[in-house]
């Protein structure tokens, strides 16, 4: 019985043609042999069921068809715009270049599209080209304008990092990007890029592409082309160039600004590095030249005076120029008031004394400072700490409460109304519509003279002094000096309380230092178009009176005492200075401005968010900050009496009386009868 099962397998393992019935009911009993037998037919189901080498021939050839299909109706889709686009008179076009100069010479940025002129790559030296090539694209000379291999290599690159590590496009591609398409991302512009890059393949050898490649790739700072590039990073003909300068300009192109020299000249240095050893990997220098060759920073010969923080300035300027000539259509030169010996010795100061561990300890977040001469020509301004954590001007776009720096408006109200210098007024608690204005030491000091009330910050005084001479007139008299802002009619307004611009308030104390005569901030001295043509050029108008002499001269006076033997005694330095200390409430701003009679600086301190610093008052860190940046800003200049400013601007219309009455405020004063 054993066999019995096995001759039947056996059987129809021989193919038997007339399977008997009861086979037929052994498989529906669920026999071991019978399971055997159906598993062996489920598998011959499943074998019918692959198609025949025909049946797969056949199916390749439909696809490929369908797939040439839709790629030609591709192709045919986006190429069909491609005539507009390729339009070279489109790829010229470019932004008008601005330079920035300072009052002494230095270019302090380059802003729009500045192109060099057109070079052959055969004109330039071998490692020019190499280094490009060797970094960019180093299959440069084997392939169509697609880099088959490297979209391969470089998508399994971003595969194993699960990023986008490295790119596959060539140098074609990056040329037909830049000349004929925009920086959008998508699939549409890519194959755009792809087919315009099989076109300049054909039209073009590949000399013809790498020397136009060079001649329009980016290369930061507004440089397009690597004439450009080359004269303005190492001020040299691309003729010149040597092999580290070539490695660095041909790192740029990935990261411009990043890579920047004049910006970060060691992470340049990290990247041109990478460069020659890419050119040491493609076999076109040697390893050891490549050595040879690597710094650790590179070195141009545009690094200027001034560090990135003149950024705040060259912007400010750059918002105004349509304001002089309107709209802008060609090369331009502005020629500014900035020094960039004075800004760079503001940069340095201003981020040393935010560094400082007293700064930090009172969680002092953010600084400014502006300076200006007497007649109102910025020579340094900083807006902030950091110009790339934050582009928000503190000088001129800010707006903070002064405190007791917008006393000046107070005094100079009084003066008008006959209140003077040796007037004397008592220090006492007083009530103004149930609110009580305290001193900063919260105590009340008894009869003294208004310049001592100015010397000593004292609150209580310059509230009375405000209500008797009316908060109108204290308004009026802020805005004459050049304060815009909305003012709020409170008696808190005497004590710094409705928000003003530093570049306002700095002005206003500029008034005062020049003896009262007239004061716009200013910044350009002249406009110079792209032919030599002077577009704007700053008259040297005749100032308007704003101040009595005697007042001004009486104001003087009262600010030298707050540097002498008042609240701004950190300020003082080796000659006649005079200014104003201002602290709002739990220390939210702190200021300190004041003058000699060469420059009128501003410095104010607090943070971004309002948040309180912890204890800082304007005659202490703004103070010593102010005093730091005068005392080298006039290293080697002779010293001057504060008069000395005065005296100019009278000479210069004809007021040679005026110098007498300015002098005569430091020493008589209004007498309150």
């Amino acid at each position: 019985m054993a066999q019995r099962p096995f001759k039947r397998q056996q059987t129809v393992r021989k193919g038997a043609t007339t399977p008997r019935k009861r086979n037929k009911k052994r498989v529906s009993s669920g026999s071991s042999t019978s399971s055997k037998k159906n598993g062996s037919g489920i598998l011959s189901k499943i074998g019918g069921m692959i198609p025949g080498p025909e049946a797969i021939a056949r199916f390749i050839v439909i696809m490929g068809i369908w797939a040439l299909v839709i790629a030609g109706g591709v192709v045919a889709y986006y190429g069909y715009g491609l005539p507009e686009k390729v339009s070279f008179e489109v790829a010229s076009e470019r932004k008008p270049s601005i330079r920035v100069v300072s009052v002494d010479g230095v270019v302090l940025g380059s802003y729009g599209d500045r192109y060099g002129s057109p070079v052959e790559v055969g004109d330039l030296p071998d490692h020019v080209g190499q280094a490009f090539v060797s970094i960019e694209d180093r299959r440069f000379y084997d392939h169509f304008g697609i880099d088959i291999l490297g979209i391969l290599r470089a998508s399994w690159v971003n595969l194993m990092s699960g990023r986008i590590a490295e790119g596959g496009s060539t140098i074609t591609q990056q040329l037909a990007k830049n000349l004929f398409l925009s920086p959008e991302r998508n699939f549409g512009r890519k194959i755009e890029e792809v087919l315009l890059a099989l076109w300049l393949e054909f039209k073009f050898s590949k000399q013809q592409i790498l020397s136009l490649y060079l001649n329009r790739i980016y290369f930061g700072s507004g440089m397009y082309g690597i004439d450009a590039a080359s004269r303005h990073y190492f001020g040299t003909d691309p003729r010149r160039l040597n092999l580290y300068e070539a490695a660095v300009l041909a790192g740029l192109p990935k990261a411009p600004s990043r890579y920047n020299p004049l910006v970060d000249p060691e992470d340049s240095a990290k990247r041109a590095n990478i460069v020659l050893d890419a050119m040491a990997s493609n076999g076109v220098i040697t390893g050891a030249r490549a050595e040879r060759a690597k710094q650790r920073t590179v070195r141009t010969t545009r690094q200027g005076k001034s560090g990135p923080g003149v950024r705040y300035f060259t912007d400010w300027v750059l918002d105004r120029v349509r304001d002089y000539i309107g709209y802008v259509d060609q090369d331009l030169t502005i020629n500014t008031t900035l020094d960039s010996r004075l800004q760079e010795i503001a940069e340095l100061n201003l981020e040393r004394a935010l560094a400082s561990p007293v700064a930090q300890q009172k969680h002092v977040g953010q600084a400014s400072l502006l300076a200006m001469t007497p007649d109102g020509a910025v020579r340094a301004m900083v807006g902030g700490r950091n110009y790339f954590e934050s582009q928000y001007n503190r000088v001129t776009q800010a707006r903070r409460q002064p405190g007791s720096v917008f006393k000046l408006f107070v005094y100079l109200a009084a003066l008008d109304k006959g209140i003077g210098s040796n007037d004397w007024m008592r220090d006492m608690a007083i009530s103004v519509n149930g609110w009580e204005p305290r001193n900063f030491d919260r105590k009340h000091h008894g009869t003294m003279s208004i310049r001592d009330a100015v010397a000593t910050s004292n609150n209580s005084i310059a509230v009375q002094v405000a209500m008797e001479v009316g908060l109108d007139n204290v308004i009026k008299k802020a805005h004459d000096m050049g304060v815009s802002a909305e003012l709020g009619r409170e008696p808190s307004l005497a004590l710094g309380t409705s928000e003003v611009s530093m570049l306002e308030l700095t002005g206003a104390y500029a008034i005062v230092a020049n003896g009262g005569f007239s004061v716009f901030p200013h910044a350009i001295r002249k406009i110079v178009g792209q032919g030599g043509e002077v577009l704007y050029e700053r008259n040297d108008e005749f100032p308007v009176r704003l101040m009595n002499p005697l007042h001004a001269g009486e104001m003087n006076n009262m600010l030298s005492s707050v540097v002498a033997k008042g609240t701004g005694r950190n300020a003082i330095i080796d000659r006649p200075a005079a200014g104003k200390t201002g602290t709002t409430s739990d220390s939210r701003d702190a200021w300190f401005i004041g003058y000699t009679a060469e420059l009128v600086a501003g410095v104010w301190m607090g943070n971004d968010n309002g948040s309180p610093m912890d204890d800082v008052s304007g005659g202490d860190l703004p103070a010593k900050l102010w005093h730091d940046f005068m005392l080298h800003a006039h290293q080697n200049l002779p010293v001057r009496s504060l008069g000395k400013a005065a005296l100019a601007r009278s000479q210069k219309v004809g007021e040679d009386g005026s110098w007498r009455d300015f002098t005569s405020g430091f020493t008589t004063g209004n007498k309150k009868q």
